[in-house]
């Protein structure tokens, strides 16, 4: 089981590291970048950069989600009560993540890569950015926790 436990918390680990890396570039080199550029730039880059990461980010952030899910569960089972805990708060801390992009992030990469696919301006560029950027910093801290989290009931399986 402890062996179970430590792959589980593996893949938990690497799948949200790669939500957490991108999340910390967006959050100290693509948010003061993209201050710096027009609006069409904008939503040129950031509409083509939401259209490829949600579709291919989807399967790796619902994946880290199960596999910190999935470890919680094992080391309830066999009794791992501090790998049990770690996994309960990473798991809380991704679905509070998950909450934050599906009510406020989702809707403003929708709406820039409908305007980048359509070749358009919207009027709000700005505004949807700002929007976006307002939880990023929440989004690394969750992912740092989660991750932390994770490293605490691997090694403690």
């Amino acid at each position: 089981m402890r062996t179970l436990i430590e792959i589980l918390a593996g893949l938990a680990i690497l799948a949200n590291a790669v939500i957490y890396g991108t999340d910390v570039f967006g959050a100290i080199v693509l948010r003061p970048a993209i201050a710096a550029v027009d609006d069409r730039t904008l939503t040129q880059l950031l509409g083509h950069v939401h259209r490829i990461a949600d579709r291919r980010f989807a399967a790796i952030g619902v994946g880290g989600l199960i596999a910190a899910v999935a470890m919680a569960a094992l080391a309830a089972a066999s009794g791992h009560w501090v790998s049990t805990t770690a996994g309960a708060l990473a798991t809380l801390a991704l679905i509070v993540f998950l909450g934050i992009y599906t009510r406020i992030s989702k809707p403003v990469n929708t709406a820039l890569t409908a305007a980048a696919v359509a070749d358009r301006v919207p009027v709000d560029a700005r505004q949807l950015q700002s929007r976006w950027d307002s939880v990023i910093d929440a989004r690394v801290a969750l992912q740092t926790f989660a991750l932390a989290a994770l490293c605490v009931g691997l090694v403690a399986a």
